[in-house]
């Protein structure tokens, strides 16, 4: 599994029941992403910055889905072009579910 955090600065002046607003638009889309195992949305109303950490199963999916079509959509609505960290994730322990997920793609390097 893949962790990507994606962030991007908000306009000046930006007000958070509008950043939310927009969130909830976008939710239903990556509810449906058939790659996508779980997205969280970041809020940073000191710093001005906002966007989101996805886990992916793979990183390639990531790239497929926040290519030039996202990176663009991002900034005509926000005005700012979003970056992107990822990083292994071997394993999530999931409170919520009840459950401790190790990555199957994980292999052991003698």
């Amino acid at each position: 599994m893949i962790t990507e955090i994606v962030t991007f600065k908000l306009p000046d002046g930006s007000v958070r029941e509008d950043v939310f607003a927009n969130f909830e638009k976008t939710a239903p889309t990556w509810g449906d992403n058939p790659d996508l195992i779980r997205k969280n949305y970041l809020f940073d109303a000191e710093k001005g910055i906002a966007g989101g950490v996805y886990l992916w199963r793979e990183k390639a999916h990531a790239q497929k889905w926040h290519g030039d079509e996202f990176r663009e959509k991002v900034k005509k609505l926000y005005g700012a072009e979003p970056t992107s960290q990822f990083f292994e994730t071997p394993i999530v322990v999931d409170n919520l579910a009840g459950e401790i997920v190790k990555d199957s793609n994980d292999v052991a390097h003698a």
